[in-house]
């Protein structure tokens, strides 16, 4: 639902990851530091930490950080501290120009997707992974960071052509959102600077401001004590150690530096109240923020208070989710955290998304937790089950200690330069958690409470559209709702937990019948007696993870037209109903603490369940997968709730300009068939909860077509009598079935469909190629690759030559069942303006691939990045997963994937221009593109 992601932009600002707020008794001794890390200070005051770590395998990070951001920016340089950033890959001097992409590009190292940069209020952080198997490679590597560092090159025509692309990224984000985050941004930061330094800067700047302005910036900040480097994963610390100082001991700061102030948010010690509407905001909905100073994360008190409030956000969190599952939600969606916000400012944030002409009620019911929580604090099983959640995932971070990714390090290390937040190491972690959380009480939490659940330094944000302008409250209106609650009749709360365990018998369970290895990828087929096959992927690339998926064919496919709403909702259905003697909350709080998921499914041609667990809890996660296939529960009354947040969400939907446009497409696409044109009242109203519980129950009621995929870290051996007991007595009816072919394709011919909406100047463009296809691996290979080659193409026509985009997404997918079907997508956004002209620009560039086929250039960059990608890739039981239950459910060979590496190597000039006469010839081409509203 869109309220998703309305609590997605209310919090664009906020930090995760608290530090301390009061102080305790105890000595506050400083945290350690890592003794694994590496730290370092050369005399010019550049900082570095390097760490050696394995994964991923032959690969490195590193993170050149800079404590430089907008906030910096004089008031003629307003969106250069991010232009900045740009520019650092337009030209410096040992790669000028985009020599520097080029060259990354031919190592296999992506554009946007591995090699990249982000800028904030208070930092610039560069980002460049890497495989350390070539020498040469990792040495441009630190010279490139060196580059990147302060020697830039600025460039005047680049800086003119760069203009373009930026105010195309500009105006991207140009939405409901940001108009009324302009509004409202003033308001939360209490007018500070940090109000006016928006990353991406004005228009009117950005357009306009001379060379000079932007290098004098870079000359100001862009200097050795403001910067970091971090190194972390396959390397030699003592030689990269080296490397640095050789490198990087040069770089002078200017004569004269200018101070780097440490900019704040002022408490303004008084409440404000402000209301924002705008016409193509989907919602109604009103935030209650109040603010509190905070201290860095540097003592075991300021660690001991991060896990209180960590503590108080897991049970606020799960009673707030009580709440949406009411039989009649009071909200579409509400949320209370305690959580870091700006410039060492703590928050305590409340959300509420209320529903059509309801916002007062949905107010008063998560209001009424707060002033619950006031009053009878919190309850022992809901901190002993909250300690459970934490401890676990803690404990998991620590079980998987020797696997942990580079960039996790990395991303630590970067607080520590940045914020100065603590990194101790997880091993220091873990026995400070197993050590904290056995000691803190209930009444130390419930004090926490009555600290951060004030009404100083309070802001009241509401947040509509236009239309509900009238109807909305008051400054006077919402605090006399909060006195209401507070005056009212509250209880304590109940904590309802089922003390019965999940399975009330032993079940017999079934045999293993036949099995069957496949050593070349390391796989063991399983036969169980009920006719399930269970195939087994064992690796060690995580200590404490395995993933899980079944599929059986049919799905929805199979279901009447006039009973399709009632199928696709049907796996929700028994979802939101638990199972056993199990509600849903019931299940998710017997479930807390421990590391596992079960999810059924029922999509258009499978049902089946997607889930993951840690080895210790797979026996959780196969009893529920015996629970949803035996005694799935109906809790219609819970479920009329969700469809009616449905309903809600509907109300505005056509509001939304990328919703209208998204809508569109899937409708053209599918012919208007109603299965893909959008959600509608009238829709709903056909949904037979019944039927749709019976639906569910015929899906899941014979188990001899499941295919269970497991992979992750267990023994075969060990687990094969838990497969035996609980997918052994999986029930079975031995029916014969095959997803059924519903014959809706994409239309074919040439089509163009305009959509009006929005009133900013963007529009946004999605050419689609498609039709009939012959599936095979050098098809599908070259596909691929044709892709990749016309990404390339046009970043650097449509981006970098014409400055017209900030990007573009070329996507090439394939089908095999329920008939050989391909689709190619290119899809940007750009002004109104520049729309034929872009799409003439990529059609050119089609066009060239078709008579001249790609460049040897274009090619061995495709197979590099292609190659480094399953280097990485294969180690990961993601992959493994999604990759096995593709070659399953396509019935082809998984060992498929032992000649990729050979396979790449027949992708030539030649294939490639094959492919794009086949496949984008213009035959089938559907334009869409959305504009905004004619005035």
């Amino acid at each position: 639902m869109k309220t998703n992601k309305l609590l997605a932009i209310l919090t664009t600002v906020t930090i995760l990851l608290g530090s301390s707020g009061s102080l305790l008794a105890q000595s506050p001794a400083l945290l350690p530091l890592d003794s694994a890390v590496t730290v370092g200070h050369l005399p010019n005051g550049f900082t570095y930490y390097i760490r050696k770590n394995a994964e991923p395998q032959n690969r490195v990070v590193l993170y050149l950080a800079n404590k430089v951001g907008s906030i910096l920016e004089d008031d003629d340089q307003q969106g250069l501290a991010h232009f900045v950033e740009h520019m650092s890959f337009n030209g410096t001097k040992h790669f000028p120009k985009n020599e520097l992409v080029s060259y990354l590009q031919k190592a296999g190292v992506r554009f946007g997707g591995d090699l990249n940069a982000y800028t904030s209020f208070d930092e610039t952080v560069y980002q460049l992974p890497l495989p350390t198997d070539n020498p040469e490679l990792l040495k441009n590597g630190f010279q490139i960071m060196r580059d990147w560092a302060h020697e830039a090159l600025f460039d005047s025509l680049e800086i003119e052509k760069e203009r373009g692309v930026i105010l195309e990224e500009k105006r991207l984000g140009k939405s409901a959102q940001e108009r009324m985050q302009n509004k409202y941004f003033p308001f939360i930061m209490n007018q500070s600077k940090y109000s006016k330094r928006i990353p991406i800067g004005t228009e009117e700047i950005l357009k306009n401001f001379k060379p000079a302005t932007i290098r004098r910036f870079y000359n100001d900040w862009y200097r050795p004590d403001l910067q970091a480097l971090i190194v972390v994963g396959n390397i030699d610390v003592k030689e990269t150690e080296k490397t640095i100082i050789e490198l990087f001991s040069d770089l002078k700061a200017p004569a004269h530096p200018r101070a780097r102030t440490e900019y704040t948010i002022p408490l303004s010690q008084k409440n404000q109240f402000l209301t924002v509407t705008d016409k193509e905001f989907p919602v109604t909905a009103i935030q209650v923020m109040s603010k509190f100073t905070g201290n860095q994360l540097k003592t075991t008190v300021d660690y001991h208070q991060t896990i209180l409030r960590a503590l108080y956000n897991q049970i606020i969190g799960a009673r707030y989710n009580e709440l949406s599952q009411q039989p009649n939600p009071p909200f579409l969606q509400a949320e209370n955290y305690i959580n870091n916000f700006m410039a060492n400012l703590l928050t305590t944030s409340t959300t509420i998304v209320g529903k059509q002409g309801e916002l007062e009620k949905g107010f008063k019911a998560a209001w009424t937790e707060i002033e619950r929580a006031k009053k009878y604090g919190f309850t022992e099983t809901e901190l002993a089950r909250a300690k459970d959640v934490l401890l676990s995932g803690m404990e998991s971070a620590y079980n998987e200690r020797d696997k942990t990714a580079s960039v996790s390090y990395a991303n630590e290390y970067l607080n520590l330069f940045l914020k100065g937040e603590a990194s101790p190491g997880v091993g220091y972690e873990y026995n400070y958690y197993k050590n904290d959380l056995s000691k803190i009480t209930l009444s130390e939490i419930n004090e926490l409470i009555k600290e951060y659940l004030t009404d100083k330094n309070r802001d009241i944000l509401v947040l509509s559209s236009e239309q509900e302008k009238a109807n909305l409250p008051t400054d006077e209106t919402v605090y006399k709702w909060i006195t209401d609650v507070q005056n009212s009749n509250i209880s304590a709360y109940v904590d309802n937990v089922s003390e019965k365990p999940l399975l009330s018998q032993k079940i017999a369970g079934g045999k293993i019948i036949s099995e069957k290895k496949d050593e070349k990828i390391g796989i063991t087929t399983l036969s169980l007696s009920n006719g399930v096959k269970v195939v087994l992927k064992p690796t060690n690339y995580k200590n404490d993870e395995i993933h899980f998926y079944a599929y059986s064919p049919g799905g929805y496919s199979l279901c009447k037209d006039s009973e399709y709403e009632s199928a696709i909702h049907a796996s929700s259905l028994a979802s939101y109903g638990g199972v056993a003697d199990y509600s849903l909350n019931q299940l998710e709080k017997y479930l807390s603490g421990k590391k596992v998921s079960v999810s059924p499914f029922i999509g258009a041609r499978y049902e089946g369940f997607t889930g993951f667990s840690s080895p210790k809890e797979l026996e959780t996660a196969l009893q529920l997968v015996y629970l949803y296939f035996t005694q799935p529960r109906k809790d219609t009354a819970v479920y009329k709730g969700m469809i009616q947040l449905e309903r809600e969400s509907l109300i505005n939907r056509n509001s939304d300009p990328s919703t209208v446009f998204s809508d569109t497409i899937s409708a053209v696409l599918g012919c208007y068939n109603f299965r893909y044109t959008p959600p509608s009242n009238e829709k709903l109203d056909k949904i037979n909860l019944d039927r749709a519980f019976e639906i569910y129950k015929d899906r899941f009621a014979d188990a001899s077509d499941f295919n269970f995929i497991l992979v992750g870290n267990f023994d075969v051996t060990t687990i094969k009598p838990l497969l035996e007991q609980y997918l052994g007595a999986l029930p079975t009816i031995k029916r014969v079935e095959k997803a059924r072919d519903l014959k809706i394709v994409i239309p074919s011919g040439k089509i163009e469909k305009k959509v009006f909406k929005g009133e900013e100047q963007k529009s946004t463009v999605q050419l689609v190629f498609s039709g009939d296809y012959q599936y095979n691996i050098t098809e599908n290979d070259n596909l691929l690759a044709l892709s990749e080659v016309l990404d390339i193409r046009l970043i650097n026509r449509l981006r970098e030559d014409e400055s017209g985009v900030y990007g573009v997404g070329v996507n090439a997918s394939y089908e095999k069942y329920p008939r050989n079907r391909y689709t190619f997508t290119v899809a940007f956004g750009c002004a109104p303006e520049n729309v034929d002209k872009l799409i003439n620009s990529t059609l050119d560039e089609i066009r060239k691939i078709r008579e001249n086929g790609a460049t040897q250039e274009e090619i061995n960059k495709v197979i590099a990045e292609e190659r480094r990608a399953i280097e990485v890739q294969s180690k990961e039981n993601g992959f493994w997963i999604n990759y096995l239950s593709d070659k399953y459910q396509n019935n082809e060979n998984p060992d498929k994937i032992l000649a990729i590496q050979d396979r790449l190597n027949k992708i030539t000039t030649k294939t490639v221009k094959l492919s794009a006469n086949k496949h984008l010839s213009g035959k089938n081409l559907i334009r869409f593109v959305l504009y905004p509203e004619k005035k």
